[in-house]
């Protein structure tokens, strides 16, 4: 008797074990493995009135995806969101990328492992959210690969990888203005010597001693800009490798400054002729 009662205990207790775990919301989606890559969604927990996740890509010894603008060559990453549950919006945050330089050109890439943050708002509050992504991005080390992973995740109150996900937010670029008195600044954009089909501007930096900074230039759709390496005045000059014919100002573009471990983010504007406003 005492056996059986002991058993049934026993048995009893797998039970509520295995309902608890069943309960419990993943701290992470499954992870698809793709060409030298890993991708998975990430849980950072409830922060105020909006949640934390993050997209994790993991990438073996030697090869890169890109950045929101991949520079002359690359894929750029595409996220889709749609399928998600009891999301009103979710929106990725971008950790500054390093400059890449070789026979096919520059680029703006990550390598190793990069957590893409995202903060994600609910429909309503009171209401479980699901995460569901189909994700698009390439995979370059000689040759680029596009990958894919479609990926989906319930978020809880628990945050098994906020530390990731915090850490990297902390290397997202910070918005500051024209010429702010820092450390690390754009400190003025000037026109530069260019051809009438390739105007370019010619933009001072100031990065800290010992730093080697690096310039990221953005524009609106179909507006295509390189960048050079800072000269010994860190200087950058960005040429506008082309734009549409019919371009009328204002222009905004979208400078970002990376030295070290800081990185910030400057708008600026210039005319359909590419010349600073």
């Amino acid at each position: 008797m005492a056996f059986m009662l002991r058993a049934a205990s026993a048995a009893l207790f797998l039970i509520v074990s295995l309902e608890a775990a069943v309960a419990q919301p993943l701290a992470s989606s499954a992870t698809t493995q793709g060409f030298h890559s890993r991708t998975r969604l990430i849980s950072g927990g409830a922060q105020g009135d909006h949640w934390l996740a993050g997209i994790e890509i993991s990438l073996d010894e030697g090869f890169k995806t890109y950045w929101r603008t991949p520079g002359d060559s690359g894929l750029p990453p595409r996220f889709d969101w749609t399928g998600s549950e009891n999301v009103e919006s979710a929106d990725i945050k971008w950790p500054a990328p390093a400059r890449h330089e070789d026979a096919a050109g520059i680029t703006y890439a990550y390598g190793k492992k990069v957590v893409l943050p995202v903060v994600v708002k609910a429909k309503d509050a009171t209401r479980p959210v699901r995460l569901v992504l189909s994700a698009e991005y390439g995979i370059c080390k000689d040759i680029c690969i596009p990958a894919q992973a479609n990926l989906s995740l319930d978020l809880s109150g628990a945050g098994a990888d906020r530390g990731a996900i915090e850490t990297a937010l902390a290397k997202v670029p910070v918005p500051q203005p024209l010429g702010a008195p820092a450390e690390l600044s754009v400190l003025s954009v000037a026109p530069a010597s260019s051809t009438p089909d390739k105007p370019a501007l010619s933009v001072t930096v100031r990065a800290p001693s010992g730093t080697v900074p690096a310039l990221f230039a953005e524009g609106p759709e179909n507006w295509y800009l390189s960048t050079s390496k800072p000269d010994g005045d860190n200087r950058v000059t960005v040429t506008i490798e082309d734009k549409p014919r019919d371009a009328s100002g204002p222009v905004p573009l979208r400078l970002t400054l990376v030295a070290g471990d800081k990185a910030v983010e400057t708008e600026i504007g210039i005319d359909g002729s590419g010349r600073p406003r």
